[in-house]
């Protein structure tokens, strides 16, 4: 399938979708395209004004600006640009995020200077299979882009295929831009905290700039120095214990570890043993899930902390990790204390590191 100006290569289609590509005549790998700039988290939205304030709009703001859960004020998952199809100028078009929206039934111009990149094949491929909305290319315009094109015979198709793939939607943002802030923080990579790591059976990657603060037999805890006001107190900790019940991954449980590894390890002032951290309960009320990591099943934990004594409080994102063969539980976290800010790009930071963790192997681990 060939589209009129700008040939695309097909290289995902969420959901049912099929594969197809084309390629342009003669371009080679190795063109000189420039390198795509952008926030983490940023997203530069074309589609109709008109659209944009209809149903379509409000599901697009539904996935893309849906609040993160847990942090402790209000935050959308995704900063949201949008603009005119016709106003994509050069600059835009170096953005590392891009989504194109339309329906094909819209005739206003806006829309149809995004129709005009899809073939009569194209269209009339869409027209016979409804559960077709997405088309995703990457380096279009610029090297380590991601374009994306949101498409539907009209609205009403289009809102439906939208809402029943809203997570996978999310995900595809989230992966990548995990995978963008793992490229720039773990670059340099701390070795101390790795070696203190494999004595617990973890391997862990975290960047140079965070400093081991308490090292005991089963328990880690790293922190990132923040000489200047600007920047977030991040803190990172890894606890290891026995696994020896199925109950020990339930909400409850996940929260009295929580609780009883940090009321014997972190304070908010290590000089009073009364600030040690506490889960606040009440908003945000915490948030899990259950999931695989590595093939591990885990527990994911969001949610805000404070200190027992009420002096300092902040966003937290936690693992329980269940390593059956070797019967071992596994309890990471990272907390930010960052009074009057936001915490979505901290936590991101956070959740990048804790991913790039993975247990250790007997032979590793005893090694």
């Amino acid at each position: 399938m060939r589209f009129n100006k700008n040939p695309l290569v097909m290289v995902m289609i969420i959901a049912i979708l099929s594969f197809w590509s084309c390629a342009e005549d003669g371009e080679s790998k190795n063109s000189t395209k420039p390198k795509a700039r952008g926030a983490i988290g940023e997203i530069i939205l074309a589609i109709d004004s008109a659209k944009w304030e209809g149903p379509v709009g409000q599901t697009l703001k539904d996935i893309f600006q849906e609040d993160v859960s847990g942090l402790i004020r209000d935050e959308s998952m995704f900063d949201i640009r949008k603009v005119d199809p016709r106003g994509m100028t050069r600059i835009l078009k170096m953005a590392t995020n891009i989504v194109y929206v339309t329906t094909f039934d819209d005739r206003k111009s806006a829309s149809q200077s995004i129709n005009a990149l899809f073939t009569k094949e194209a269209k009339e491929k869409a027209a016979s299979d409804p559960s077709l909305y997405i088309l995703r290319n990457t380096d279009e315009f610029a090297v380590g882009q991601e374009v994306v094109y949101l498409f539907g015979n009209n609205e009403e198709e289009l809102v439906r295929n939208l809402k029943e793939n809203k997570g996978k939607l999310q995900n595809l943002f989230q992966v990548r831009e995990r995978g963008r802030l793992q490229k720039v923080i773990l670059n340099r990579k701390n070795s101390e905290a790795k070696v203190v790591g494999e004595r617990l059976g973890l391997s862990i990657n975290v960047p140079a700039s965070y400093q081991i603060a308490k090292a005991e037999n089963n328990f880690l805890w790293l922190r990132q120095p923040t000489p200047r006001s600007d920047r977030p107190d991040i803190s990172l900790f890894f606890y290891e214990t026995d696994y020896v019940s199925e109950e020990q991954t339930f909400p409850q449980s996940v929260l009295e570890l929580r609780e009883k590894i940090t009321k014997q390890h972190i304070f908010g002032n290590p000089t009073n043993r009364n600030s040690y951290l506490v889960t606040e309960r009440v908003y945000p009320i915490p948030v899990f899930s259950n999931f695989k990591i590595n093939d591990n099943f885990a527990v994911e934990i969001r949610g805000g902390w404070k200190t027992n004594n009420l002096s300092m409080g902040g966003s937290f994102l936690g693992y329980l990790i269940v390593d059956d063969k070797k019967g071992k539980l596994y309890y990471m976290e990272g907390f930010v204390y960052y009074p009057n800010e936001a915490h979505r790009e901290p936590i991101r930071e956070i959740e990048t590191i804790l991913l790039a963790t993975e247990l250790l192997r007997d032979m590793e681990a005893s090694s």
